[in-house]
């Protein structure tokens, strides 16, 4: 049977048609997001596989779920190596699809795709960057990809600027969020709270774009306009020394709770009055923006990549300026001077969430954005081509 059949079929089959490639080691937005298409269409019953650095968080939790994962490091010395031992393991389980999301898996995977002749080669593009070289860079999306998928429209339009990438080559989709577990009710995490006040926290793996020294600068501005509230700072991913050192510099290491990683992020969601995600760059849709929406918590964002497309100043949320605690202090306040406006827009951003940002309407809408490019059927939904 051949692989692009199967695929249609949902045949389980010792094939693998979906492969994933990722060379990051981290466990962020995007890992997450890589594992969540792999979740979803393995319960579908489509048999999908990994290629990831061994010692990557997406390796073993790939492995815990069951789903097929095969080592490959990524890594510049061993690339030659690894190009033709990934053509061959391609032509041994002809995928009908394979969707890179890293740079070096996408090039390394790419070129091995290409020399399996795989039917459909997708690269996805996770978070909004620069590109030094982009007559090179423009290679990674048009010469290795038939197809680039996005998390969010401020990345396909760069990419369309920059690169020159075909608005017919290229779709935006958002991470979708699993209803079943972010919703407004259920449990809440036991979060600790010093002082009467709100609670108020920031939710993200610890990068330097992720804007946590604004936040630490805008926490010292309203304890000394004397705004009582507790602040969390939730996720790990890079060493804590750097960041309590830092909110120690701006005079809030005593307010600051670091909780350092955290599974149960749907109870946390929940526990906070507040969600603060004050990004520097780089930033697509925000998983954690999405999360928070879906469970009706108040969220505010910076104007930076595509948070303003989920994070609508006066219908479900409000915005900030980028790199600026003074804004970003001015929008804290406001979410609690105006407690009933704060409610209607997160009632509004649930309803958004649920209508247009389910994980089972991104996988059905992946699927039918296979089967099309595979030239296989009629897609009952078109994503944005």
């Amino acid at each position: 049977m051949a692989p692009t059949q199967a695929f249609l079929e949902n045949a389980v089959s010792p094939l693998f048609p979906i492969i994933h490639s990722e060379a990051s080691n981290g466990w962020g937005g995007q890992e997450h997001r890589v594992f969540a298409e792999l979740k979803g269409f393995h319960a579908l019953g489509y048999p999908v596989g990994v290629v990831a650095p061994k010692q990557s968080v997406l390796f073993s939790r790939c492995v815990e779920a069951g789903i097929p994962a095969f080592h490959a490091s990524f890594q510049r010395d061993s690339l030659p190596q690894e190009l033709f031992l990934l053509t061959r393991f391609l032509k041994k389980h002809k995928p009908a699809v394979v969707n890179t999301h890293s740079s070096r898996d996408g090039w390394c995977m790419g070129i091995a795709a290409r020399l399996a002749r795989v039917p459909l080669l997708i690269r996805s593009r996770h978070i909004d960057v620069e590109y030094k070289n982009p007559v090179v860079s423009r290679h990674a999306f048009t010469t290795l990809a038939d197809h680039v998928i996005t998390t969010s429209d401020a990345i396909t339009q760069n990419l369309q600027r920059v690169l020159g990438v075909s608005p017919r080559r290229i779709s935006t989709l958002a991470t979708g969020v699993d209803l079943n577990r972010f919703q407004s009710h259920g449990e809440k995490a036991d979060l600790p709270r010093p002082i009467s006040g709100p609670l108020i926290g920031m939710v993200s793996v610890l990068r330097s774009w992720k804007g946590h020294s604004v936040f630490f600068q805008a926490i010292q501005r309203l304890k000394a306009s004397g705004f009582h509230a507790n602040f969390i700072v939730v996720g790990g991913g890079a060493p804590l020394d750097y960041y309590t050192t830092t909110a120690r510099e701006h005079g809030v290491e005593d307010n600051v709770f670091f909780s350092g990683h955290r599974e149960d992020i749907p109870e946390i969601i929940r526990a906070l009055d507040l969600v603060v995600i004050p990004s520097t760059k780089h930033e697509g849709i925000p998983q954690i923006g999405l999360q928070a929406l879906a469970c009706s918590t108040a969220v505010i964002g910076s104007r930076v990549g595509g948070i303003p497309e989920i994070i609508r100043e006066n219908e479900t949320g409000r915005t900030f300026a980028p790199n600026c605690p003074v804004s970003l202090a001015e929008c804290i306040r406001a979410v609690f001077a105006e407690r009933e406006k704060t409610a209607a827009l997160s009632r509004r951003g649930e309803q958004l969430v649920r209508e247009k940002y389910s994980l089972n309407a991104m996988t059905q809408t992946l699927r039918d954005l296979y089967l099309a490019k595979l030239g296989i059927g009629s897609p009952s939904h078109s994503p944005k081509l």
